[in-house]
């Protein structure tokens, strides 16, 4: 079994491995749509300037940038894991699931896992530890944050496609005043994650018993679904 590092909350990252795989999420706070998650393993013969953490970069930047992550990067994966899923296993749980399956589909086994935030997927295929602010920290998570970003961006804008009267194009599926209006106006689609508070209230259902509606002692705010922050959170 692959030893895991519950938190590591040192600067500069003390790891030598060439095949290091930055993974990162994108998607926990809307109330549509899957969560993102991507792996990356950066060349270091190849290097890319500019890389950070893609809440911090424009949009512009940040397609700019995946180009050229996806070009020189020795490695690079993205998956998701479904509003279903969401629903079914809750946010935290689907979003350590879509980290997981973005390591499994790297065309390469990485040496070492390293994680944004403080907690790890389980069944990783190598060491792993998981760092707070790694993706301002360390460049293969901030790719991985990036091509996370771009991925479910676009998807969105699919989903506006699919359903105009929602304007995931502009909003990203995040709970802003616009959002909810129309979700109370229309109802939810079936993207929309029926597990979080504001979808439940749209369709006129009970609350949730508070055993099924509570966090996990240390999920933190994973499992909040109340609206989230504006688009490019």
């Amino acid at each position: 079994m692959a030893h895991e590092t519950d938190l590591l909350d040192l600067d500069p990252y003390p790891c030598a491995a060439e095949w290091l795989a930055g993974v990162d999420e994108a998607g926990r706070g809307p109330l549509a749509g899957p969560v993102f998650a991507a792996a990356v393993i950066l060349d270091p013969a190849h290097g890319i300037e500019g890389l950070a953490d893609s809440k911090k970069l424009s949009p512009g930047r940040r397609t700019q940038l995946a180009g050229e992550i996806r070009f020189k990067a020795l490695a690079w994966a993205v998956a998701s894991a479904s509003a279903l899923e969401i629903d079914r296993i809750n946010i935290l749980q689907a979003t350590l699931l879509a980290m997981l399956r973005a390591v499994h589909a790297l065309s390469r086994v990485p040496e070492h896992v390293l994680v944004d935030g403080n907690r790890l997927p389980r069944g990783l295929p190598c060491p792993a530890a998981c760092l707070i602010g790694g993706d301002a920290r360390v460049p293969a998570i901030s790719a991985a944050s990036i091509l996370a970003k771009t991925a479910r961006d676009a998807y969105c804008q699919v989903l506006h496609e699919q359903y105009p009267e929602y304007g995931f194009d502009a909003h990203k599926g995040y709970g802003t005043a616009r959002h909810l209006a129309s979700l109370l106006r229309h109802g939810p689609c079936p993207e929309h994650r029926r597990s979080f508070r504001p979808v439940r209230e749209a369709m006129g259902a009970p609350s949730l018993a508070r055993s099924m509606s509570e966090p996990e002692p240390d999920s933190g705010p994973e499992r909040d679904s109340t609206p989230g922050p504006e688009p490019g959170a």
